[in-house]
């Protein structure tokens, strides 16, 4: 079932982003050449729980970070460790926000160092996608043009989209109904409604589509060891567009 939510709602899930959208911020300027991604984690549950928030993922199905920290060839569900970042790295953080009832979900990659030209064009293409899809955000729109904008736009750059992981709407539940596939057919799949929210998130493999999860039952890696990205914002559907939740600033349309 989609839900759709109240005014009330939606004025704490504006907060929720805004607290996402402020950490993941900080995080940035913290992402450099010799941190551990333990320590990213450790700034991050800081910085959440000094915003009255509690981290989303910390014990989420046994999950036992703040934050997933993925790096290169990782995609999603890194682990933090006391691995530290080296030039020409790509780090993927991904963060969920729990206020006063509801989540907010975002991801961004950073760039570390002197990085591959091909590597920072990875990161360009998924961040871009994201934005072509959003475009098309309004009242009686389905997901599935949502979808087909994602997969265009990467496609028609030479990248591929794992298809083992989707976005999803978001609110008093982490993952909520509806499934956003980043691959699609226009005029397909359910029609998004005004007070909806959806987390959308590209997910982007330099090599081939295939993914595997390794043995920690997390870490979702590319099969081939091609490097990846991973972009996401939370976004509410409104009356006339849309409005993105986790991005600073601003995010009207």
């Amino acid at each position: 079932m989609i839900i759709v939510k109240s005014s009330r709602e939606l004025a704490i899930m504006r907060e929720a982003g805004a607290i996402a959208a402020h950490i993941l911020q900080e995080l940035g300027h913290h992402v450099r050449i010799g941190i551990s991604t333990k320590e990213l984690d450790s700034l991050a549950e800081r910085l959440i729980l000094a915003a009255s928030a509690t981290p989303s993922f910390k014990g989420y199905g046994g999950f036992p970070a703040s934050i997933c920290a993925s790096i290169n060839q990782t995609l999603i569900h890194g682990i933090p460790s006391a691995t530290r970042l080296n030039d020409g790295d790509i780090l993927k953080i991904d963060l969920g926000v729990y206020y006063k009832g509801y989540h907010a979900d975002a991801a961004r990659t950073f760039l570390v160092g002197n990085v591959d030209d091909k590597v920072r064009q990875l990161a360009e293409v998924t961040e871009a996608s994201f934005f072509k899809a959003i475009e098309l955000i309004r009242p009686g729109v389905h997901v599935g043009d949502i979808s087909h904008a994602i997969q265009t736009y990467v496609e028609t750059h030479g990248m591929s989209l794992p298809e083992d992981y989707s976005g999803h709407g978001v609110g008093q539940n982490l993952h909520e109904d509806p499934q956003i596939p980043n691959w699609g057919q226009p005029g397909t799949g359910p029609r998004l409604k005004a007070g909806m929210t959806l987390a959308i998130e590209p997910m982007v493999h330099l090599g081939s589509k295939e993914t595997k999860v390794l043995s920690d039952g997390w870490t979702v890696v590319s099969a081939d060891g091609s490097w990846t990205a991973h972009y996401e914002n939370t976004v509410e559907v409104t009356e006339t567009g849309y409005r993105i939740l986790t991005l600073n600033p601003g995010g009207t349309n």
